[in-house]
């Protein structure tokens, strides 16, 4: 033993110089550009850009409209600040004032709880899109999308 090995020090994370039984370093399961990368919350992001994208075609007002996506409906937001017994709500329109844009709020869990597959909730999704933009231009889901409530 001409040169001895000087221990490592415990207390300071060094690289990582080989992987657990020599298969190779973990990585991600598939690569960013893949469906099977985008979380749910991102899949459910594009179904409501898709569906904006459908109604500012006809309507280009909705370009000063911002479109959210919320987890969940939260407790200030009712009128009285306390629950009730209706049901939840799965989207809001909040119209615009004092300097700030319009938004429509869609919520996702509260919609993938009553959705069962991808077309069933896309379509869903095109339904409260519609309906909160009908109440913030103050229009009827007919006159906003001519195939509202059409299966």
């Amino acid at each position: 033993m001409d040169n001895p090995v000087t221990p490592r020090d415990a207390g300071r994370p060094g690289p990582r110089r080989r992987d657990r039984h020599g298969r190779g370093m973990r990585g991600p399961i598939a690569p960013p550009q893949v469906p099977l990368a985008a979380s749910r919350g991102e899949v459910f992001a594009d179904l409501v850009q898709d569906s904006v994208e459908r109604l500012e075609r006809r309507w280009p007002q909705l370009a000063d409209v911002d479109f959210l996506v919320l987890e969940v409906p939260r407790l200030d937001g009712a009128a009285d600040g306390a629950w009730n017994d209706e049901a939840v709500p799965l989207g809001r329109a909040v119209p615009s004032r004092e300097g700030r844009r319009g938004r429509v709020v869609v919520y996702r869990r509260p919609v993938e709880i009553r959705t069962k597959g991808r077309d069933e909730r896309a379509a869903l999704v095109h339904e409260i899109v519609v309906e909160q933009v009908a109440e913030l231009l103050g229009l009827t889901p007919e006159t906003v999308d001519p195939r509202y409530g059409e299966d």
